[in-house]
């Protein structure tokens, strides 16, 4: 016996698209955990909490972004990251179709990071445009460049969620200057005067006198060892300048008168004065005859009185 079903055709198929679309519905996470090339933008996703807030949207675009083109957000701090992952979450349905078919092919989207209410001015929204060479993304921040290109549909449940895949990342100006830019480094301390020696002037500029010789220093002696005085500089010998020989004076007093010579009697020789050596030869400094002539008178006077005395 067969049983027939109680309920009519139409009401099994409003029960069949609510049943469908509550098993349709979509999980991001899970999404993305079958491509591993968006491992890292999925684990942000899970980290700064954004994937519950995304699971409770109805419509939804996931600009995702694979891991090389993350690596501009390394090392940044969790709330950075989370400001700008939110930004690349769109709160409409958009696929490539309806991109391409864009009023005056550009608008204004809003963002998840415009809805937290943590955004200042347009770092909430993004701008893209249709171009000939394909669609591209930005910040809405004014004097932005659009540099995001979009590369292919990951996935999508139309009206629901559409998953894109962007060239880049996208970082609104003015986001993370205080938190995230590193602080500029001390300059660089200017290097110690060096002890090289001024350069030589050109031949052009050379003086023809020559330059003075500096006088050589002495160098200090070694610590610990007496450095011996230096013996004073010989005195040269002056030789005593040659002295005229004085001419023997007779003694003061009265001269005898001249005795005749007593004939046949030789004359005895006297004493020799003293300072008149006999026989030595005159001086060849008496220039004058009349006082070689004086000379040997007084010798003979002397020799005279010298007679008379004895006798």
């Amino acid at each position: 016996m067969h049983l027939k079903s109680s309920i009519a055709p139409p009401t099994f198929l409003l029960l069949s698209f609510l049943l469908f679309s509550s098993a349709t519905a979509f999980n991001i996470t899970q999404l993305l955990a079958q491509y591993s090339d968006f491992s890292t933008f999925n684990g942000y996703l899970s980290d700064t909490q954004l994937a519950a807030d995304i699971n409770k949207r109805q419509s939804i675009t996931i600009l995702a972004v694979d891991n090389g083109g993350l690596s501009p957000l390394s090392g940044k701090p969790k709330d950075v990251i989370k400001k700008v992952v939110s930004l690349h979450v769109v709160l409409d349905y958009f696929d490539i179709p309806k991109l391409q078919k864009l009023p005056n092919n550009t608008a204004t989207l809003p963002t998840l990071f415009q809805a937290s209410g943590e955004s200042t001015g347009q770092q909430g929204f993004l701008n893209v445009t249709h171009l000939s060479t394909g669609v591209v993304f930005g910040s809405a921040v004014h004097g932005t460049t659009l540099g995001a290109n979009l590369v292919k549909s990951i996935a999508s449940q139309p009206y629901n969620i559409s998953v894109l895949q962007i060239s880049t990342v996208i970082i609104p100006s003015g986001l993370d200057n205080s938190s995230t830019s590193p602080s500029p480094s001390p300059p660089p301390r200017p290097p110690p005067p060096s002890s090289a020696p001024a350069p030589e002037p050109s031949p052009n500029n050379k003086s023809l006198a020559p330059a003075p010789t500096p006088a050589k220093t002495p160098s200090p002696p070694p610590p610990g060892k007496a450095t011996p005085p230096s013996p004073p500089p010989p005195v040269k010998a002056t030789p005593p300048s040659p002295t005229k020989p004085m001419p023997s004076r007779p003694p003061l007093g009265p001269v005898p008168a001249k005795a005749p010579a007593i004939p046949g009697r030789p004359i005895a020789d006297g004493p020799t004065p003293v300072g008149s050596p006999r026989g030595s030869p005159p001086s060849d400094d008496d220039s004058s005859a009349p006082a070689t002539v004086g000379i040997h008178l007084a010798v003979v006077i002397m020799l005279v009185s010298s007679l008379l005395s004895f006798t």
